[in-house]
């Protein structure tokens, strides 16, 4: 957030620059080649006046050293003079021998006939030059013409230097931008950062540091006001929520207990005729109290933060199996473990137990004498736990995860907590559990976990569940 801000200030004080500086840069360059023009123009023409006085007064000696004289005081330039016919009278530069005949030239030409010539043409050296050629004259009567020619890499030279101060001044405007950017950017998102912090810590459960409320912009410190005081109301409903759940399981355990038990005493002084009421009676008081377990046991989880770690799968579903074998056998049913090895995964401490429990309690309820559960590892750490019972509709699998959820068909006494626990658990170890039709009927209750890294941490998105896909 801190560079988006930072980036959008310098990217608007950029354009605002470039706005300013490549406009001011043009009209300096424009102004300066104009500024040159005119100096060297004015030179020529004081020149060209000196030049046609001592060519008029026949002393064709000092023009040499006029030119000469030019040239050095102005690095660069060079001056020719001719005389009225364009014959070569000097030149500040050597290179054209006097007594050459320039009338062809256009400039020359021009400066004969009485007119003023002032252009930038390409020199010897390949060189832009600035040449300004004017006629010696006195009147009407042309004596001569002088041409001044300079190169043009003096105003480049200027203009070069000027973009260089503009890109430096540039650079120094972004600078301070960029300090006051990042100390605004800063400031405002100060807030934000401690209203993160706090999001995280409330998802999590618990709020232990309020966001800082005492500084950034008026809007932050009031949003910053609302979530502490929605993050405290959400925790004494949540409190008050866990501590009903739990308090009402333990309150209601003993009279449940105490109730079974008078029933029970009842049954010699009944007619025999009242004895499977009662019995489906004692029935129902059992089912009540295996469902305050559940809630026990979903509140204690709810209230449980714990971190994932990494745990043995294999080791753990062998010995689940050698558990649940003689109590399958009883029933007449296989329990059977296959599949490659699923190495470790992430599960919190004593989770995947109770997952495999779980499952495999429910798989049995409804598994017919002479069937088959079968515990199927599978790659990617992932577990199947598949019956041969009746299955379930689609419909019914999307709804077997909801407190208290039983199907309209079942004829089992199960409460309806215990794929909602199995769900809290795979999901509190960072993984994710469907369910789906088993080929050839059933059942398949699909879990995946995260498998454990070498490095032995647990991924940072795996509470998602998006790591283990």
């Amino acid at each position: 957030m801190t560079r988006r801000l930072m980036l959008s200030y310098l990217a608007l004080a950029l354009l605002v620059l470039l706005g300013l500086e490549i406009p001011l840069g043009y009209l300096y360059a424009r102004g300066e080649e104009s500024r040159f023009s005119q100096s060297v123009e004015r030179d020529t023409s004081m020149l060209a006046e000196v030049a046609e006085e001592n060519i008029e007064k026949g002393n064709l000696t000092a023009l040499p050293e006029l030119a000469r004289e030019y040239a050095e005081d102005n690095t660069g330039a060079r001056v020719v003079i001719v005389d009225r016919t364009g014959l070569v009278l000097t030149d500040s530069a050597g290179s054209t021998v006097t007594g050459t005949t320039l009338a062809g030239e256009p400039d020359i030409a021009a400066a004969l006939r009485n007119r003023t010539t002032v252009t930038t043409r390409t020199g010897a050296d390949g060189t832009d030059v600035l040449a300004a050629t004017m006629p010696g004259s006195s009147g009407t009567t042309i004596r001569g013409a002088l041409r001044v020619t300079y190169p043009m890499t003096t105003v480049a030279d200027r203009e070069t230097r000027i973009w260089t101060a503009l890109a430096l001044a540039g650079a120094c405007i972004l600078a301070a931008v960029a300090l006051v950017a990042f100390t605004l950017a800063r400031w405002i998102t100060r807030p934000l950062r401690t209203l993160e912090r706090a999001t995280t810590q409330l998802a999590a459960g618990r709020l232990d540091n309020p966001p800082d409320a005492r500084s950034g912009p008026p809007e932050l410190r009031r949003l910053a006001n609302a979530l502490t005081h929605t993050a405290t109301r959400l925790q004494h409903l949540l409190q008050a929520q866990h501590g009903f759940a739990s308090e009402a399981s333990h309150q209601l355990k003993t009279p449940l207990t105490s109730l079974r038990l008078r029933l029970e005493n009842f049954e010699p002084y009944l007619d025999p005729r009242a004895h499977p009421s009662l019995e489906e009676t004692i029935g129902e008081v059992e089912r009540l109290s295996r469902m305050v377990h559940g809630l026990l046991a979903l509140a204690r989880l709810e209230n449980t933060a714990t971190t994932p770690e990494p745990v043995d799968a294999d080791a753990v579903l062998a010995e689940r199996a050698a558990m649940w074998e003689p109590l399958a056998a009883e029933q007449y049913v296989t329990i059977t473990v296959s599949g490659p090895a699923a190495g470790r995964v992430w599960s919190i401490p004593g989770a995947l137990e109770q997952i495999i429990d779980n499952l495999v309690a429910n798989a049995l309820r409804v598994s017919p004498p002479g069937t088959t559960i079968t515990l199927a590892r599978a790659p990617g750490a992932g577990l199947h736990v598949i019956d041969q019972g009746p299955g379930m509709p689609e419909a019914d699998r999307e709804r077997a995860f909801d407190r208290f959820w039983r199907a309209s068909d079942s004829h089992h006494d199960g409460t309806g907590l215990g794929l909602p626990i199995v769900r809290h658990l795979v999901h509190a170890s960072g993984g994710e559990i469907t369910l789906h039709a088993a080929p050839g009927g059933g059942l398949d209750a699909r879990v995946r976990l995260c498998p454990a890294s070498r490095e032995g941490r647990f991924p940072p998105t795996a509470m998602t569940g998006a790591a283990c896909r």
